[in-house]
């Protein structure tokens, strides 16, 4: 379920439902494969939402359902694309969306390793991933640290995005809890800087969970891991 509120805390709008203690079945949604057929207006834990010039609505319906839903500025339902596996428009837990002052979307595949770049109707147009090795000897903040074919679906893998406002648009990418960093992307897919790596003191991170980025110098990261938030202040380097 999505809520959008005013400043003041008040409900403006509800997407989708939780399932009431009075349903006859309250287990958890079932992740199955192949999953169980999309319903409009429904989600089965959506993990992001976007907006376009327009004040469309984007959520990414993420970890069942593999897709993203469209609604109106008003709310009323539109469409939806997206469906579970590995090609072009397809999705393995889509679980971050970002929108440019051109409209394009920019869906983050989590498990697929990759962003995917789409119009407002779901055209494909294009898609990238980030494929930069940590350090070595950086160590997992929990569990053991991962290695071989586990470490390569980790590296880049997108768990949060934010555009940057204004006419020269950045993206900024924060990686799950290991390698735990955050990217400063050109539009087009460059890496244009790596910041941190997985650990607890500051300026390190584990499970940047979402980001906000106001301006292209400053950062705000939240961890699901190390149970906090950082602001990061970004400075040119000669």
């Amino acid at each position: 379920m999505v809520i959008k509120f005013d400043q003041n805390g008040r409900v403006l709008m509800v997407f989708g439902r939780r399932k009431e203690s009075a349903d006859a079945e309250t287990k958890p949604w079932e992740d199955v494969d192949p999953p169980l057929p999309h319903v409009d207006g429904l989600f089965r834990q959506p993990t992001d939402v976007a907006w376009d010039s327009e004040g469309n609505i984007y959520i990414t319906d993420g970890y069942v359902n593999s897709r993203v839903a469209k609604y109106d500025r008003n709310g009323d339902w539109v469409k939806s694309w997206g469906s579970k596996g590995t090609g072009p428009g397809q999705f393995r837990l889509p679980h971050s969306i970002a929108i440019d002052r051109n409209n394009n979307v920019y869906v983050g595949d989590r498990s697929n390793h990759r962003i995917q770049v789409f119009d407002t109707d779901g055209k494909f147009l294009r898609m990238f991933s980030i494929d930069i090795p940590p350090v070595p000897g950086t160590k997992a903040v929990n569990g053991n640290t991962p290695t071989g074919d586990r470490l390569k679906e980790l590296i880049g893998a997108p768990n949060s995005m934010c555009i940057t406002p204004g006419p020269n648009q950045v993206l900024f990418v924060g990686e799950t809890t290991f390698p735990g960093r955050v990217f400063k992307v050109a539009l087009d897919g460059t890496v244009l800087g790596v910041i941190g790596k997985s650990g607890r003191l500051l300026k390190q991170f584990s499970g940047a969970h979402a980001l906000a980025c106001p301006s292209e110098t400053d950062v705000y990261v939240a961890e699901t891991s190390n149970w906090r938030v950082q602001k990061l202040t970004l400075r040119a380097t000669k």
